[in-house]
């Protein structure tokens, strides 16, 4: 009998030991599918009329007439590995100077690279100085004849 509960227990750590390892997948954000890709006429939709039919961009151009963005990114996590973007989708509608849909174009993670975020830093002048620092280094620095007379 003690013999059978060590088996099964065993048995029990070692399925819990493999789906641990097991990878997982993710999906983060929004491509439309192509049947509603089919109803957006280029020459003749809007924007307003594209996100009345695809829903709203994940991403809107700043200095290209406005363009949408729609991306779509699966990410595979394994054990204690960095997660990894494994597939990536990116559909782009260009817009004219009127607001008009002038072209659809979908590119994956073959058409280019993965860009990793950086993140940047301003140095200041005064160092790593915090705000309380500073307000108390300058009580040394007050002189009552200044704060009291009339110039």
């Amino acid at each position: 009998m003690a013999r059978r509960v060590r088996i099964t227990l065993l048995a029990a750590v070692a399925a819990v030991g493999l789906t641990a390892c097991a990878a997982q997948y993710r999906s983060h954000g929004y491509v439309p599918r192509e049947d509603e890709l089919q109803q957006i006429v280029p020459g003749v939709d809007t924007r307003t009329t594209v996100e009345e039919l695809v829903g709203v961009p994940t991403a809107s151009g700043v200095t290209d007439h406005g363009n949408f963005y729609y991306i779509e990114s699966q990410v595979r996590t394994f054990a204690w590995q960095a997660p990894e973007v494994v597939n990536r989708t990116v559909l782009a509608i260009t817009f004219d100077e009127a607001g008009v849909v002038e072209n659809i174009t979908r590119y994956g993670l073959e058409d280019g690279a993965v860009v990793p975020l950086s993140r940047r830093i301003t140095r200041t002048a005064d160092g790593e100085l915090g705000f309380i620092r500073r307000l108390f280094g300058n009580v040394g620095r007050l002189n009552v004849g200044d704060l009291l007379s009339d110039n």
